[in-house]
C-alpha cells in the first residue's frame, strides 16, 4: 500500500472518530464543550499522517458535523472551528514534520505551538464573522480570552496527556515510531 492510500485511509478514520467522539463525550454538553472532542483526532492526524491531511480533516469536520448533526451551529462556531481545527492539524504536522528528532520532546513542542496558533486563528475567524458577516455582534478580547483560555482548560490538560499517550503507545507497537537519528543525506553513493 503506498503512502498517500495509508494517509487518505488514516484520514478517513480520524474523520470518522472526530464525528462520532463528541457523542460520547458531549453527554452533558457544559463538560464535553471544555473537553474539546474534535480537536484530538484532528491533531493526531496532523501528526501521523502530516500537515495537508491535518489541515484537510480539520477543515471539513466541524463542517461536515455541522452539517449532518446540526453541532456546532455553522454561524459563527462552525466556520470558526474549521478554521481552528485546520490550523492544528497543519501547524502540527508543520512543526512535528520538520523536527529533526521525532521524540516525545518534539512533539511536545508541536502540540504546543499548534495549539497557540489554533486558538489564534479561531479568534482572528470570530472577529472576522463578528465583523463582517454577524454585524449586530461583537467579539472582545475578554471573549477571546474565556473562550480560547479559561473555558479551555480541561481540553487543554486532556490533549497534553492524551496525545502524547497515544503517540507513545504507537511508538511502543511500531506503528508509528519516534526516530532519534537524524537522516543524514549521503551524497556520492
Amino acid at each position: 500500500m503506498s503512502q498517500t492510500t495509508k494517509n487518505l485511509s488514516l484520514s478517513g478514520n480520524f474523520l470518522a472518530l472526530g464525528l462520532v467522539l463528541p457523542f460520547f463525550i458531549m453527554q452533558i454538553p457544559e463538560i464535553g464543550r471544555m473537553l474539546l472532542p474534535m480537536h484530538i483526532p484532528v491533531l493526531l492526524c496532523g501528526l501521523i499522517c502530516g500537515r495537508k491531511y491535518g489541515l484537510a480533516v480539520g477543515f471539513i469536520l466541524p463542517l461536515m458535523r455541522g452539517l449532518l448533526f446540526g453541532m456546532p451551529a455553522l454561524v459563527p462556531m462552525g466556520i470558526s472551528m474549521a478554521f481552528e481545527l485546520a490550523a492544528y492539524g497543519f501547524v502540527i504536522g508543520l512543526v512535528y514534520h520538520t523536527s529533526r528528532w521525532k521524540c516525545i520532546l518534539s512533539l511536545f513542542r508541536a502540540l504546543i505551538i499548534a495549539m497557540i496558533a489554533g486558538r489564534v486563528v479561531w479568534g482572528i475567524a470570530m472577529a472576522v464573522m463578528a465583523r463582517f458577516i454577524l454585524t449586530d455582534a461583537i467579539f472582545t478580547w475578554p471573549m477571546f480570552v474565556g473562550g480560547a483560555l479559561i473555558n479551555a482548560i480541561p481540553g487543554i490538560i486532556v490533549q497534553l496527556v492524551l496525545i502524547p499517550a497515544v503517540m507513545i503507545a504507537l511508538n511502543h507497537t511500531g506503528a508509528v515510531p519516534f526516530s532519534k537519528k537524524h537522516k543524514k543525506e549521503v551524497s556520492g553513493e
